[in-house]
């Protein structure tokens, strides 16, 4: 999890698009969502947020493959405090725990 969030960053995510298409609805907190190919657009307020995705190639250590997703964040129209409330509850939903 980030400190803050800018309105337009890039992030390298540990999933596979089929996982990421699975997260969305719960970590968006079931905020209108219209999903197209590697894209999604996220109502949030009077704005939006336009996700945007690319496969990359597998992380690789020894016999371990990692999936990996090469993903954009866009935010337009929406406050800086609804903007830092949203991911930080998208990025708690979406995190992968160990153990």
């Amino acid at each position: 999890m980030q400190a803050h969030y800018a309105d337009s960053f890039d992030r390298e995510m540990g999933c596979t698009e089929a996982e990421l298409l699975q997260w969305l609805p719960g970590a968006t907190r079931g905020r209108p969502l219209s999903v197209g190919l590697q894209t999604a657009r996220i109502v949030i307020d009077a704005g939006q947020l336009i996700v945007t995705w690319q496969t990359l190639p597998p992380r690789r250590i020894a016999l371990f493959s990692l999936p990996r997703l090469a993903i954009q964040f866009r935010f337009s129209g929406v406050e800086d405090s609804s903007r830092q409330a949203f991911m930080r509850y998208f990025d708690l939903s979406t995190q992968r725990g160990g153990g």
